[in-house]
């Protein structure tokens, strides 16, 4: 069907940006790129097939992301701390916690306080750590907040969700 061929070009994609990153990371060990494209796309390849990648992948990603964040903070926006933060939540079955995706995810808005998507999983691991008033704080400082010049896509798509929270939890 449609929908199986698409999802098996974006498994393409993914592996091969999963193995361009993996090639970066081995020529250069000391910049962000290779570890944070690497690790960036084994988590979407973890994503589309959670049993068979997901669980092994969960911590390459998390070794590579440190990697990132030990080398430039503030690479990407930041968006290392955010993987981690995600991480963290996403694999509370197995080992993840939401007090670490908490931490991650504050030191990533500290670093870079104008992305709006690591606001939003921060208010989401607030939310699971049933503390409403710090989620409903990110939430409306993403709505409120001017878009960055390089990612208004995702501050608009980050914003349409946060109000899609404040709807159903408040």
């Amino acid at each position: 069907g449609k929908m199986e061929s698409e999802s098996s070009v974006s498994e393409q994609l993914f592996e091969k940006g999963r193995d361009a990153g993996q090639i970066a990371l081995r020529l250069f060990p000391d910049k962000p790129h290779g570890h944070f494209w690497y690790a960036a796309n084994l988590g979407e390849l973890a994503q589309l097939s959670p049993i068979t990648v997901g669980i092994k992948a969960a911590d390459d990603i998390r070794s590579e992301m440190l990697k990132v964040i030990e080398i430039d903070p503030s690479f990407q926006g930041a968006s290392a701390f955010d993987a981690l933060g995600e991480l963290e939540l996403k694999t509370r079955l197995f080992g993840g916690s939401v007090e670490k995706a908490i931490e991650y995810l504050e030191k990533g808005v500290e670093v870079e306080p104008t992305n709006s998507n690591i606001r939003l999983h921060l208010a989401q691991a607030y939310l699971a750590a049933k503390r409403k008033d710090d989620a409903k704080k990110q939430l409306e400082t993403i709505i409120k907040m001017p878009p960055p010049a390089d990612y208004r896509v995702e501050h608009s798509k980050a914003v349409e969700e946060a109000k899609k929270i404040i709807e159903k939890k408040f």
